[in-house]
């Protein structure tokens, strides 16, 4: 069974982009142990502890998740929309879905022609977001529209599932899980009394250019930070290892080693993990991440960065399987690397 806080924030709805009910969950969590709590003019919810300390490291994870937008209200009332973050079409056909309009959220199915009433060579296409509608049930353009309106943002209804072996399955993992995983890290390095300075933030909008993460990291302006995001898990079928690598739901969570990743960040990572019997994997990477680790890295002057990630599987899907011991392997890491940081600790490659 999640703890509760890992269960909230996979089981509220989305807004596809600045998640206002997602970040009030983070701010009630962190209250009780951080020193300050606060919210940035881009809906970054932020948490430090030992805002005197030195030096400062920052601990980011996103809570947007990929999403649709409303870009019309057909004749007949149905409502055509656009992909916020990346989609696999195909996924989309018969999801549960929500519209977050100003009065609350309304739900509707998404949907095209059953398949008796497709041509061949419909059949042998994949639809594109422009096939597909969302129903709300109503009889006409002028009903649907006294209730949605252009630009409402629309995201999969919420499912946490559990799964058999302490694997959970649903939506919005990528990158919830992270966001748990940051301010679970929070608690723990509070418990301890941390030279460092940590803020840990629930960043916005990475799904659409790591927007948040741009802000924040160059608000709080880190000495060192760590990105938390999911990763594919390739413990599944149709996946090349050869191509991929070999990472695993339920190995442990992932060390990200390469241009984008800090070589001291990564050694002490790996020495925290040998220490304590944390077991990790690690992960090579070749070019800027295409998370917030990458922008991340080049705030301000540079921030000496690491990345660690969750296995994933069927990323960008309503249906995400994640195993929950990787993320406590996650946060207990984290916390770690972060109580082991003082000001005398060298980034310098």
């Amino acid at each position: 069974m999640p703890d509760p806080f890992l269960k909230d924030l996979l089981a509220t709805p989305g807004t596809s982009g600045f998640e206002q009910d997602v970040q009030e969950i983070v701010r009630q969590y962190a209250a009780p142990f951080a020193d300050e709590t606060w919210t940035d003019v881009h809906g970054n919810v932020l948490a430090c502890v030992n805002e005197t300390g030195q030096p400062r490291i920052l601990l980011d994870a996103h809570c947007d998740q990929i999403g649709l937008i409303v870009r019309h209200i057909d004749d007949q009332g149905f409502v055509r929309v656009s992909p916020v973050g990346g989609w696999d079409v195909q996924i989309l056909l018969g999801q549960r879905m929500l519209i977050h309009t100003h009065d609350g959220s309304v739900p509707g199915v998404i949907a095209r022609k059953p398949i008796h009433l497709l041509k061949d060579s419909e059949r042998k296409t994949v639809p594109q977001i422009s096939d597909l509608w969302i129903d709300i049930g109503s009889r006409s353009a002028e009903e649907t529209s006294g209730i949605i309106s252009i630009g409402d943002s629309v995201t999969p209804e919420p499912v946490c599932q559990e799964l058999r072996n302490g694997r959970l399955s649903g939506t919005a993992m990528d990158d919830r899980v992270g966001v748990w995983v940051v301010f679970t890290a929070l608690r723990l390095i509070h418990a301890q009394q941390p030279s460092a300075c940590v803020t840990a933030v629930s960043s916005v909008q990475e799904e659409i250019g790591l927007r948040g993460a741009s802000t924040s990291a160059y608000n709080v302006n880190p000495h060192v930070a760590l990105a938390v995001d999911v990763t594919h898990a390739t413990d599944c079928p149709g996946i090349d290892r050869n191509e991929y690598g070999h990472i695993a739901i339920g190995d442990g969570p992932v060390v990200v080693r390469g241009a984008n990743a800090n070589p001291r960040v990564v050694e002490l990572l790996r020495s925290r993990a040998a220490e304590h019997g944390i077991p990790i994997q690690l992960s090579a990477l070749g070019r800027p991440a295409s998370n917030n680790a990458a922008t991340i890295q080049l705030s301000r002057g540079g921030c000496a960065t690491g990345l660690v990630t969750i296995p994933n599987r069927y990323m960008h899907s309503p249906v995400e399987v994640v195993q929950e011991s990787d993320l406590e392997q996650a946060a207990r890491l984290i916390a770690e690397f972060c109580l082991s940081i003082d000001e005398h600790t060298s980034f310098i490659p």
